[in-house]
């Protein structure tokens, strides 16, 4: 079979640019054998996606590919491939596309902290060369970083779970979340929605937790046994003490008073980050706050490689879908979700598809 040399991809040129994304053709890292090549059939629009198009993540290099929630079947396979892949299977992609396989947090499978990580997107190989995402034809990447598709997960639904997925589900799993546990899920977007119906599908007790109430038929929809709008008086009061775990998905932090969220966990009760908003911005807290309230705050990125393959069995097993809409790739495609994704106009993912029309 004869491989593409290059891959077409749909990117951004520069910070100043990124609403005018344009088709252009990359060549990738030098294939190796632990490589694969998939050719590219669906990928989540991510908030990341957003932060790295439009220069809020510092420096970048461009031409930049984002998309790191990716799905698609493999076409080539390095001569070290593990042998369970084969040509034809359907996989994802997420966040990660190597690591250095041989620290601690590699062995023990928390890939995701491995100091010698390359995203999916604005990585850099030992060639040099840059990794491109998922708003391409083809994607390359290490065999440890490519994850069977169960076959009752629709692409459509599997690929946000690559990225916004994981990163909701990780801190749930890892904070042993379990039938009867109060979860607070902070921010009901792209991330905290799918955080929900997991922690809902592990049988926990669920509060949603949002600025206003517009949220909250959606909410309680996917599954949430409780409402909080931080906009009502009493909020603080009313829920003071009551939760063991809260995660903060939201994409910034302004206006959010954590001292006052805080006070919504019990004793050894923790506070999460799993999202990255712009880098300027700081957690602010007063340390008395956790004094008298006992509480914890600590931070969950991405998931390792075995989290993943879990995560995706157990979406299949409990039938969770996200929330999605369906756009087809083209620079038009790309430039309307980069536009609605960033003012919030979506409930609450878009998948990227008709990748076959897209690139030839």
């Amino acid at each position: 079979m004869v491989y593409p040399e290059t891959f077409q991809g749909i990117g951004v040129n520069s910070p100043e640019s990124w609403l005018e994304p344009k088709k252009f053709e990359f060549k990738p890292h030098g294939f190796r054998d632990y490589d694969i090549d998939i050719k590219v059939e669906a990928c989540g629009v991510c908030g990341s996606d957003i932060h790295a198009a439009s220069g809020n993540w510092g420096k970048t290099n461009y031409p930049l590919v984002v998309g790191h929630e990716i799905i698609g079947k493999i076409v080539r396979l390095g001569s070290k491939v593990r042998k369970d892949f084969k040509v034809g299977d359907r996989v994802g992609i997420g966040a990660q596309a190597d690591s250095c396989g041989v620290c601690k947090v590699c062995n023990t499978f928390d890939e995701n902290y491995c100091k010698h990580n390359i995203g999916t997107y604005m990585g850099i190989y030992e060639d040099g060369t840059s990794s491109y995402g998922g708003y391409s034809s083809y994607v390359r990447v290490h065999d440890r970083f490519a994850f069977k598709i169960p076959e009752k997960l629709e692409s459509k639904y599997a690929a946000p779970l690559l990225c916004g997925g994981i990163t909701g589900f990780s801190p749930l799993l890892h904070n042993g979340v379990t039938k009867g546990t109060k979860v607070g899920v902070s921010g009901i977007g792209g991330i905290g929605h799918m955080s929900l119906l997991f922690a809902k599908a592990l049988g926990a007790e669920v509060y949603a937790i949002s600025r206003s109430d517009s949220k909250k038929e959606d909410s309680l929809k996917m599954g949430a046994d409780h409402y909080i709008s931080t906009s009502s008086d009493d909020w603080v009061e009313k829920y003071s003490g009551e939760l063991d775990l809260i995660v903060n998905c939201g994409s910034s932090l302004t206006g959010t008073n954590l001292d006052q969220m805080l006070e919504l966990l019990r004793p050894r009760g923790k506070l999460v980050f799993i999202t990255a908003p712009p880098m300027e911005e700081k957690v602010t807290v007063a340390p008395f706050t956790m004094l008298k309230t006992g509480t914890f705050i600590g931070g969950s990125g991405i998931g390792g490689s075995k989290d993943i393959q879990f995560m995706l069995n157990f979406a299949a097993e409990h039938d969770i879908k996200p929330w999605v809409e369906a756009v087809d790739i083209s620079e038009e495609g790309v430039t309307e979700v980069f536009k609605r994704a960033y003012s919030g106009d979506v409930r609450y993912r878009f998948t990227l598809v008709g990748y076959d029309k897209a690139f030839n």
